[in-house]
């Protein structure tokens, strides 16, 4: 049995680490560079690991294949693979705005996708949902914060690639700890 603390440093390994390793596929750009098959590629390189962490309460093959339309989806509909797309724009407030508003979205795309290979009660999968919004809600106004400002006083590119890379870990960790929090029979 994996206690809380556990749980929640694997969880945030595999879905940070999956995103890492996504970086030697998937080209980090503004909204319109990035193609369904890149975020193809990245929601395999996310949902692969997390499955494995998950694996005693969901479906392996649902969760993967739910998660990596949802991201095809997101992308295909104007969004952008939200965790490899550097918001366009100077001007930071609106970038933040911006930023907690797709998060809003493309988490709510991801809450409901994965929610339909999680084998717990429905309540439990309502609030899923709810976490994986809330939690890109905040995660990418402080990753484009941090990206922005990075990218101001380096003059690089990198520094936004360092604002996703801050954007992700946040979502591990919200995710993760909610994860325990929701139901302590996901794995915990």
């Amino acid at each position: 049995m994996k206690t809380p603390l556990k749980f929640i440093l694997l969880w945030t390994i595999a879905t940070f680490g999956g995103f890492l390793g996504s970086l030697f596929w998937v080209e980090v750009g503004e909204r319109s560079e990035i193609g369904l098959v890149q975020a193809a590629i990245g929601g395999l390189a996310i949902a692969l690991p997390q499955s494995l962490i998950l694996r005693e309460n969901i479906s392996i093959f649902k969760w993967v294949s739910f998660t990596l339309a949802a991201w095809v989806i997101i992308t295909a509909i104007g969004i952008g693979a939200i965790g490899w797309v550097v918001p366009s724009g100077e001007f930071l407030p609106l970038r933040l705005l911006y930023g907690a508003k797709i998060g809003i979205v493309g988490g709510l795309a991801l809450g409901i996708a994965q929610c339909l290979a999680i084998r717990q009660p429905i309540s439990w999968t309502w609030q899923w949902i709810l976490v994986n919004s809330f939690s890109w809600a905040i995660a990418i106004p402080i990753g484009t914060t941090i990206g922005f400002i990075l990218r101001r006083v380096t003059h690089l590119f990198l520094g936004e690639v360092a604002g996703l890379a801050i954007t992700w870990l946040v979502v591990a960790i919200l995710t993760g700890i909610n994860a325990c929090k929701l139901d302590k029979g996901l794995g915990v």
